[in-house]
Parts: structure tokens; C-alpha cells; sequence
């Protein structure tokens, strides 16, 4: 089992390019079904939660490769900025 304070401290490698991504920073959970959906990373610029100079990426749970000890690997074409989910989403 993992906490999600550990799941914290990982790095985001995307494996198509190798580009670290960041440390996640919080999890979308679906509370009706009891799954983790997506993991979020700050967008560049972010510096412990403030100062962000872009938006952060919201990456699939489906697109997780590998949890290993440091590092979570994930397979992404181009990360989901949280901004276009929530402007097209029409929840506003």
C-alpha cells in the first residue's frame, strides 16, 4: 500500500521523451467508484504550489506505466493542461 504523502515525493518521467514533468502534486479520486482518475503536476514555472507561470497537467491513471521507488513513469503525447478541462467542461 502507498500514502499518497509518498506518492508525493516521486518524479513524473514521460518515457516518450524523457522530460521530467515535475512531483505530483495532487490526485483527482472518483469518489462514486473509489478510484484514483488522474495525478496533477504543476505547470512549469510552479515553485511549491505558487508562482505558476502555466497551468498544471492533469495526467490519466490509465497513462501510468510504472510507479517504481523514486519515479513514476507515464506515457503522455502531451500533457492535459487543467485550464482547457476545466473551460470545455461547461461546469462553470
Amino acid at each position: 500500500m502507498v500514502k499518497i504523502s509518498d506518492f508525493q515525493t516521486k518524479e513524473v518521467v514521460n518515457i516518450l521523451d524523457g522530460k521530467r514533468l515535475g512531483q505530483i502534486a495532487d490526485l483527482e479520486i472518483d469518489l462514486r467508484q473509489g478510484r484514483i482518475e488522474a495525478i496533477v503536476v504543476p505547470g512549469p514555472g510552479k515553485f511549491l504550489g505558487f508562482f505558476s507561470s502555466g497551468n498544471d497537467y492533469v495526467i490519466p491513471w490509465r497513462n501510468i506505466v510504472k510507479i517504481g521507488k523514486d519515479v513514476v513513469l507515464v506515457r503522455v503525447e502531451e500533457p492535459i493542461r487543467l485550464d482547457s478541462r476545466q473551460s470545455s467542461s461547461g461546469d462553470e
